[in-house]
């Protein structure tokens, strides 16, 4: 073999070793970024999947706005129920601290919410996620002509509050002592739904009740602003409950009510933030 072959022949050899050197060390870097990032895929595959029923106590006012976000979660958690209980905050909280199976409780105001804190039905510290205003509602057309809340306290006119062991109640007596007036009701309502309904069916005149059960009412009422309700504004808190059968459940739609998707469907429905 010639010199110059003998060259060429060991060029070659070199120029092997360190492409297989090259090779190698590629490997070894790949193999160490991949040892750097955790893989998503098996990160999301590990996550667990929720399912079964989840039971919501809820402030009548939220029936509406809570379904609606009920829904929104069965269909991003495919197997899984979302079941409500509406009512009167005060009596949503009694049942819970007398053993009725619940997973979340929504309070339409701290007050009530304090009946299962104080019970140590609670898990952690309850977290307001919205508020809610009064309003006047009356008959389609305001035929009583109602215009303030001094106009409730006229002769003849049908009205009706919510109970004042109610957040709704308790807020509309707030309004009124702010006013100095005093008010004599037909009736006292055991939620605000209730009392909504006595003015669509036409067996009130009048009655006060929040912003959001007005606008939900749509054009069955017609609802009057008063400006002594900014001082009657309440908080809504919500919390996990201690003995949630359903508790990831229950965290996760809690997570969604907090959301910007949660609370995109609240404040449509004329919730305040919190």
């Amino acid at each position: 073999m010639t010199r110059s072959a003998r060259r060429t022949r060991r060029t070659l050899q070199v120029a092997g070793a360190g492409a297989a050197a090259l090779l190698a060390l590629s490997a070894c870097s790949s193999s160490d970024n991949s040892s750097a990032k955790p893989d998503s895929s098996a990160s999301t595959g590990s996550s667990k999947k929720l399912s079964g029923t989840m039971t919501v106590f809820a402030a009548a006012s939220l029936k509406e706005s809570f379904t609606t976000l009920g829904k929104e979660f069965e269909k991003a958690h495919p197997g899984t129920k979302v079941t409500f209980n509406f009512g009167g905050s005060d009596t949503l909280a009694a049942s819970i601290i007398g053993g009725a199976p619940a997973d979340v409780f929504a309070a339409a105001s701290p007050k009530t919410m304090g009946i299962v804190t104080d019970a140590k039905d609670a898990v952690g510290t309850p977290s307001t996620f919205v508020r809610n205003q009064l309003e006047i509602v009356t008959l389609p057309g305001n035929p009583d002509r109602v215009s303030s809340l001094k106009d409730l306290t006229k002769s003849g006119l049908k009205v009706v509050l919510c109970d004042k062991t109610v957040p709704c109640g308790a807020a509309a007596q707030k309004a009124l002592e702010a006013s100095k007036l005093k008010l004599t009701p037909v009736s006292y309502e055991q939620d605000v739904k209730s009392a909504l309904t006595k003015v669509e069916l036409k067996e009130a005149d009048a009655a006060v009740v929040y912003k959001t059960d007005v606008q939900a009412a749509g054009d069955k009422v017609e609802g009057v602003e008063f400006p002594e309700s900014a001082e009657a504004i309440n908080d809504y808190p919500i919390t996990l409950l201690k003995d949630a059968p359903n508790a990831d459940a229950a965290k996760a739609f809690i997570a969604l009510v907090q959301s910007a998707e949660g609370q995109k469907v609240l404040t449509a429905a004329g919730f305040l933030k919190p």
